[in-house]
């Protein structure tokens, strides 16, 4: 490290406080970008057929000296250099960290490895059944969700039909609840005591006698497939939009039906985006909890198995993160499947002419059949939601019907438990949300706008939680955070800074009011928060900067700014939409979070989702139903809101465009 010093910045000494630790961080990475050099030269070696042994030394030489480049680039910036090194202590710390953690948990015993315990929980049958389990709901959540997602998609982008824009609502409406809602509210229509199976039961009809069963794969899948379509709608829009409509108009003008265009050329071109969406529901299947906690029945999978496992009376923590190890395993082969492969295999359509309306005009009974099996979707959407505002109104559900205000009164009276989750939810939600904001937009400027050693490898790292189920990163964050340094350094600030602090603020201001401190638990579930969420809003940053023209950037460096003052004046405005989007998606999956949170919640720091899952699993529907209504009014306030907030900017920045013109 010494010797390669000297090349990053002449007028910095090696011994100094910043080099060596800099560019220790920097060449922490050095591999995966050779990795990604070696492999550019085998494909030019395909392409080209043959690489002497001289030009590939010439590249080793070349990659070499851009890399010498790009940290003495980066040593002249003090600043950026700081953010670089902390990015990657931050993703290092609270990514890579946990899941080392749980891989040390499945393979070390003693301080040495032991791959023999993983393999004796793998070779044990009654583990491999919720294993198997799972990869079956995901597949068929995978399918069906993609396949409803296609049909919004396809009529909203491909059909004139009237309501396109209230269908658009409604495919993204179940984004704003936690999947379990959607479960519990089919236990009130279908379940043992529902709503529906006691109508029928009054009329004779026993469809529980018949064989018919919510509880297991028919309701998993029911739920979830609805749960998670409005991903699948969001994705294959955007796929259908991006196909050049010339080449649908060229097929037809050839004298190819509808039907012909769609198999021969919509469909084909769609492809990749319906792939994705399949791995992407696969993913979000594999790691859903709540919704197997309330409606599995016998049939177990994996997420849950490993929760209670480790919340049971055996606390087995090991025998959790082994499980949750298994479930590691197909989410993330999907992830990477996605992200390298299928990525390059996407048809490309841009031509370079301007691309006009897509084809819209339709025969009356495709419209018609079209509008039908959304409006038959949409019914069953509305049903479910229908019937938890109804429920939340019932004295108990399935017993006693009386229209009442008391599960409200329990919610929003000052003092009760229940006020006490909603107020918590707020609070941790509103501290990770912009955290979270400000961190995905840095990330993505860092990846887009400048060049250093372990580019890549920091946008893989940041996008890696998205391909975590969140079980696995609830058993790392245990393993990694429940005790050690870090709640010891936040036990010595809270006792030698906060608690001073706050006896001072109250001789001041007078007792009364909550205390002032840190707390270890609120402090983890923001981290887990900002670290869990961050990856859409850095793909949004990202596509969005990708679409600046550089030169903007540039005119401000060669004004004399800074890459921090370039960034907060100039690209920050710029991508503010994105920066939004990914404010609006972090709140409402900080707000419905409960598959990695659960495994850190104790104490004061409980949630509205835990307090909706425990009421479920203690038949009290009523009062889940009135935490749902809530929890899903608290998530439409705030996204309209963030709305109010854009609407705002926008008009604050077309102000004096409109008084020059």
């Amino acid at each position: 490290m010494a010797i390669i010093h000297p090349f990053l910045h002449p007028s910095i000494p090696a011994n100094s406080a910043i080099g060596l630790p800099s560019a220790s961080a920097i060449l922490f990475s050095t591999f995966y970008q050779q990795m990604n050099a070696i492999r550019h030269l085998r494909y030019n070696s395909r392409v080209h057929e043959t690489v002497t042994a001289e030009e590939q030394a010439v590249h080793m030489l070349r990659w070499f000296k851009n890399t010498i480049l790009d940290l003495r680039r980066l040593a002249g910036e003090p600043l950026l250099l700081a953010g670089v090194i902390l990015m990657f202590a931050v993703l290092g710390l609270f990514i890579l960290y946990p899941l080392y953690c749980v891989l040390r948990e499945c393979f070390m015993v003693d301080g040495r490895f032991s791959p023999g315990v993983f393999g004796a929980v793998v070779l044990k049958p009654y583990n491999w059944q919720p294993f198997a389990h799972s990869v079956v709901l995901g597949f068929w959540v995978a399918v069906i969700g993609t396949a409803v997602g296609y049909l919004f998609a396809y009529s909203i982008t491909r059909i004139r039909m009237p309501g396109a824009g209230f269908f658009r609502v409604v495919a993204t409406f179940p984004i704003i609840s936690p999947p379990f809602v959607v479960a519990m509210a089919a236990i009130l229509i279908l379940g043992k005591n529902g709503l529906v199976t006691n109508w029928l039961l009054a009329l004779g009809v026993d469809i529980y006698g018949m064989g018919f069963e919510l509880y297991g794969l028919f309701g998993l899948v029911l739920v979830e497939a609805l749960s998670y379509f409005p991903t699948a709608f969001l994705l294959l829009a955007g796929a259908l939009n991006a196909i050049d409509n010339s080449l649908e108009e060229a097929a037809m003008d050839l004298g190819a039906s509808r039907w012909r265009v769609f198999r021969t050329v919509t469909l084909p071109l769609s492809l990749p985006g319906v792939a994705a969406s399949m791995l992407l529901l696969f993913i979000e299947s594999l790691a859903d909890f709540g919704s197997p906690m309330i409606l599995s029945g016998r049939y177990n999978v994996l997420p849950t198995q490993a929760y209670l496992l480790i919340t049971g009376a055996l606390n087995d923590l090991r025998g959790g993160a082994l499980l949750a190890l298994l479930l590691l395993l197909p989410s993330l082969s999907a992830f990477l499947f996605q992200k390298y492969w299928l990525e390059k295999k996407s048809f490309v359509t841009v031509t370079g002419k301007p691309v006009g309306g897509t084809i819209k005009e339709v025969g009356a009974p495709v419209r018609l059949a079209f509008m039908g099996a959304c409006l038959c979707v949409t019914a069953v959407i509305f049903a479910l939601y229908g019937m938890i505002l109804a429920g939340s109104f019932t004295q108990k559900w399935g017993v006693n019907w009386t229209f009442t205000l008391d599960n409200y009164m329990q919610l929003f009276t000052s003092g009760s438990d229940y006020f006490r989750y909603i107020v918590t939810s707020v609070i941790l939600s509103a501290c990770a949300t912009p955290i979270t904001g400000v961190m995905g937009m840095a990330i993505a400027y860092l990846v887009v706008r400048k060049k250093f050693i372990g580019r890549g490898f920091m946008e893989f790292t940041s996008m890696l939680t998205f391909a975590v189920p969140g079980t696995v990163v609830g058993i790392g964050y245990v393993l990694a955070f429940n005790a050690g340094a870090l709640p010891d350094a936040l036990a010595w600030l809270d006792a030698r800074v906060m608690a001073p602090l706050d006896a001072g603020l109250r001789a001041v201001l007078g007792p009364g009011g909550p205390r002032l401190g840190v707390d270890a638990t609120a402090l983890l579930i923001v981290i887990l928060f900002v670290f869990r969420n961050a990856p859409v809003g850095i793909r949004a940053g990202i596509a969005s900067m990708q679409q600046i023209d550089k030169a903007i950037e540039e005119a401000s460096f060669d004004l004399g700014a800074s890459s921090f003052t370039t960034f907060r004046k100039i690209t920050l405005p710029i991508i503010s939409s994105a920066f939004f989007t990914g404010l609006a998606y972090s709140f409402v999956k900080c707000m419905t979070a409960i598959s990695a949170v659960i495994f850190l919640v104790k104490g004061d720091w409980n949630l509205i989702t835990i307090a909706i899952l425990d009421a479920v699993e203690s038949s009290e529907y009523s009062q889940a139903a009135a935490l749902s209504v809530a929890l899903i009014g608290i998530v439409l306030a705030a996204l309209g809101l963030i709305q109010l907030m854009v609407g705002a900017m926008g008009k604050t920045a077309a102000a004096p465009r409109k008084g020059k013109a």
